[in-house]
Order: C-alpha cells, then sequence, then structure tokens
C-alpha cells in the first residue's frame, strides 16, 4: 500500500559510502540445489490497482511478466473493501496466463494479533490453480509482521504453509519461518533513510544479516532500482526521502547472481509513488499523488535490462552474457541536476503536513546530496562495440566488451544522444525523449528516474486519465501531460 512507513532495524555493519562493488558469495547463504528451485518474484501492489474491473485489466501485466521470467506475483494486501474482488480478478487472470501468485500481507494494516484473519485469508484462495506452492504448500509472504501467531495462522489456513515474511533479524522469530524476504533493497543509514556519515547499511550488509539469521532456511533476497517519495501536505501521507539509486539495479543484480539465493523478489511492479516501479505506467492504476513525479517518466528499460540476469540467475550461472539475445543500450538519468532550485514552488514546502512517522522533509528529498548527476547506461551487447553518449553539451566514449557492462558520466542540461559503433559505423542509436533541464518540472524537486532504450520502444508509455487524476492537486507551476508523446495536453496548472 501506499502509505508504508518502513521503519526497518537491521544487525548490519557500518561504513563510508562506498561505490557498489560486487560482494563475495556468502558461505553460509542457502543456496538453490537444482536450478528448477530458483524463482523470481515481483511485489504487486493491490491497493493502487483497485479500479481494475475484471481480470482482463491484469492480462498484459501477466503476460509481460511472464515473458520477462517472472514466476509470480507476490500480491500485497491490506484491508480494503476492494481486496478480494482484485485478488480473485488476479488469480483468474494469472492461471489463464501460466502465471503464479501469491499474498502478501501488509502489515502497516494488518496487525500481529490477527492471526486467525490471515490464516482466514490463505484458505480463501490456497486452492486456486494459480496459487504458488513451494514444497508442497501454500506460500504465503508479508511485509512486516515480526510477532504473529504462525501456528494459528497455519491452523486457521486449515492447509500447510510456506512461511517467508518480511521479518527482520534481531526482531522476528526465526524458528517460525519457512524462509524471510529482505525489503531493503537499497542502501541506507539502517533507520529507512539514506546513509549518512558514519551510518550505511548496505545491500549486501542486509544479505548478510539474513542469511546469518535464517540458517540453512531460503533467502528471499531483494532487488529494485531505485527509491524516491515526494509527498508533500496536499494528501494526508507525507514522507520525502530518495535512496541512493544511481547504477543499483545493474549492480543488485551482479550481487544475486554472486549470492544465488533460491528467491528473489523485485520491488516493485507498480508501487510509482515510491518511484520503484519496473512495471508500465499504463498499467491501470489509481493516482495517489504520486503522478507529480511520475508522468513522462517511464521505466520500462529496467525490465529488458533484467532480462538476461534473470535466465543466468535461474540457469545457477554468475554472468548474464550468454543470455543476451538482442543488443541493446539502456539508460537513465534524473530530468535535473540536484542543485536545481525549487523552493518556491515545490508542493512540500506549504502548510502543516503531519509528520508523526518522521518521514517528511521540506524541499528537497532527505538523501538527496549523496545523488550523483551522472547518466548512467548499460550495454547488452553480442560483441565489442564503442559506446558514444552527449548529454547536453558533454560528450563521452566508452569502450564496452561483449556482454553487460555499465557506464556513467556527468549529465548536462539539454538532449541527450546514445550510440553503438562499430568499425567506425552507427550500428544503433537514439535520443532520448526527454531532455534534461535546468527548471523546475512541474514546479516540484523530481528525483525520480527517466528510462530509456536504444533501440526506442515502438509505443510510448504513458499514465492513462485515471493515474493522472491528482496531478494539479498542490501544484503551484503549470504541468503540461504526457508531454512524451505526439499529443501534449494543455498545462493542468
Amino acid at each position: 500500500m501506499y502509505l508504508k512507513t518502513l521503519f526497518l532495524a537491521l544487525a548490519a555493519c557500518t561504513s563510508a559510502f562506498p561505490q557498489l562493488k560486487v560482494p563475495k558469495v556468502q558461505k553460509n547463504v542457502a543456496r538453490a540445489n537444482e536450478t528448477t528451485d530458483r524463482l523470481v518474484f515481483c511485489h504487486f501492489m493491490i491497493g493502487i490497482s483497485s479500479n481494475r474491473e475484471s481480470a482482463d485489466d491484469y492480462d498484459a501485466d501477466m503476460q509481460l511478466a511472464k515473458d520477462l521470467g517472472i514466476d509470480a506475483f507476490a500480491l500485497n494486501i491490506g484491508v480494503d473493501p476492494y481486496t478480494d474482488t482484485q485478488l480473485g480478478y488476479a488469480y483468474e487472470s494469472a492461471a489463464r496466463n501460466d502465471m503464479k501468485v501469491f499474498i502478501s500481507f501488509d502489515f502497516n494494516w494488518y496487525h500481529t494479533d490477527q492471526a486467525a484473519a490471515v490464516g482466514s485469508k490463505i484458505a480463501q484462495y490456497a486452492s486456486e490453480p494459480a496459487q504458488l506452492m513451494v514444497d508442497d504448500k501454500v506460500f504465503v509472504s508479508s511485509f512486516a509482521g515480526d510477532g504473529i501467531d504462525v501456528a494459528q495462522i497455519e491452523s486457521s489456513a486449515g492447509t500447510d504453509i510456506f512461511w517467508a515474511p518480511n521479518y527482520h533479524p534481531n526482531m522476528g522469530d526465526f524458528g517460525d519461518v519457512d524462509g524471510a524476504l529482505n525489503w531493503m533493497a537499497w542502501d541506507s543509514d539502517g533507520n529507512n533513510k539514506a546513509p549518512k556519515p558514519g551510518a550505511n547499511v548496505t545491500v549486501a550488509d542486509g544479505d548478510r544479516a539474513y542469511t546469518e539469521a535464517l540458517g540453512d532456511k531460503p533467502y528471499v533476497a531483494p532487488a529494485s532500482g531505485w527509491f524516491f517519495t515526494h509527498f508533500g501536505g496536499e494528501v494526508s501521507y507525507s514522507k520525502n526521502w530518495v535512496f541512493p539509486g544511481d547504477l543499483l539495479w545493474y549492480n543488485r543484480w551482479r550481487e544475486i547472481l554472486e549470492l544465488g539465493p533460491r528467491f528473489v523478489e523485485i520491488v516493485t511492479w507498480n508501487d510509482y509513488g515510491e518511484s520503484h516501479y519496473i512495471g508500465p505506467l499504463s498499467s491501470p492504476h489509481t493516482d495517489d499523488g504520486a503522478s507529480k513525479w511520475v508522468m513522462d517518466m517511464p521505466h520500462n528499460g529496467w525490465l529488458e535490462m533484467s532480462r538476461p540476469f534473470i535466465a543466468a540467475y535461474k540457469a545457477g550461472e554468475t554472468s548474464p552474457d550468454q543470455y543476451i539475445q538482442d543488443e541493446k543500450l539502456i539508460y537513465w538519468y534524473r530530468p535535473t541536476p540536484k542543485d536545481v532550485e525549487c523552493d518556491s514552488t515545490d508542493t512540500t514546502m506549504g502548510g502543516s503536513p503531519d509528520n508523526s512517522t518522521g518521514n517528511f522533509f521540506r524541499g528537497r528529498p532527505d538523501g538527496w546530496e549523496i545523488m550523483q548527476d551522472e547518466i548512467f547506461v548499460v550495454s547488452l551487447l553480442t560483441s565489442p562495440a564503442t559506446i558514444q553518449v552527449t548529454s547536453g553539451a558533454k560528450e563521452s566514449s566508452f569502450e564496452a566488451s561483449a556482454g553487460a557492462s555499465a557506464f556513467a558520466m556527468e549529465m548536462g542540461v539539454g538532449e541527450q544522444t546514445f550510440s553503438v559503433v562499430r568499425d567506425g559505423e552507427t550500428v544503433m542509436s537514439g535520443t532520448s525523449l526527454k531532455d534534461i533541464v535546468d527548471e523546475c518540472v512541474c514546479g516540484i524537486y523530481n528525483f525520480n528516474a527517466y528510462v530509456g532504450v536504444v533501440p526506442p520502444e515502438e509505443t510510448v508509455d504513458q499514465l492513462d486519465a485515471t493515474g493522472l487524476a491528482l496531478l494539479s492537486e498542490g501544484l503551484k507551476a503549470p504541468c503540461p501531460t504526457n508531454t512524451l508523446g505526439a499529443n501534449a495536453s494543455q498545462p493542468t496548472a
């Protein structure tokens, strides 16, 4: 659900903020004995898809995820009145698209004294054809939930469950679990904010904490490309912070291939409010106010980048290179340099938002200082080539080997172009649909990532009218909508 306030605590080491590196394989991690044991999940927010009217509305998501190599959607649910309707649609669509799904109970809404209710909900869907089964048990997960009575859950469910919750080391009872999910896919300060001097918990630190707590039980390792949220006083769930993204999506997949856990969970398919979506903007959903920083910011390129990594993971390989079938460049960047001043128009500057959670900050998001003003490029190549990037007035070239490689260069204001050159000839190139500008887009601080692909996608991914419903709420500057398409509308504010 989009109101998440992730108060997480990990037992891990701290150090000065480093460059992301591929860690050594953890000796105590429960690795899959056979490649067929390896499964990839993707977190799917039912709370933001409450407007779907039939199972047909889930088909495109199921088909796209299946084609990518995702095995199951983790259906995040609260206690909303539409939950059962949407779960029914999702299970029906998954069954006819040869996908699997399972419930992930969100304990921002459920409470740990509701074990019987959790078990009853599991029982409703346990026998559905699309229910994910692991080791002949009904697979079930959670967001948080430390301390719930697992025996009562299973008794109320009336069936064996594979309980893989998002417990936290030194908090939850890992003796009661079959596996566990680590949600923290981003480097942090250990208290759900960006790293600070002397306080940096890396994602690899989280891997170590979880695998040590689990012993020989399976680990659900997280993978994510970004995290930025910027809700101001125009909504009741004000929060405003960013985690370091940069080359995280590439480096994290490298880490996962080395680690070799039994399960991987991508965070997320459609949580637009926290900017870690990899699903299309066009995937039907309601607007929680996130359209202000999500509009014109597709992430589909991250889907394509992960394709060979997912194939390699399932095959038990530590390199994606042999699984690259189509040559591509995937690139991403923020729409403005981080020092652009937006205080006079930014939506977080006004009003008196409730900050009882400690998640609200005025102006630039907490963590903005450590974001890099750079263009990030991943090449997926079948033979070596020169990668040429022009970012405004800045130019760089990189020698890329066959396989998957990553590069970064300083961003420049203006047009962004990308080329692959071999033997002096350009074999593919593209110009981004989104320029980098030195002004406040829609008047706000936008630290989301724009993700593009070369060769470019045939259609422009856009939010629909429902996904744009709250775009103008609280805005203090003009905001043309869907400007990446051929028919941009007039300003909404």
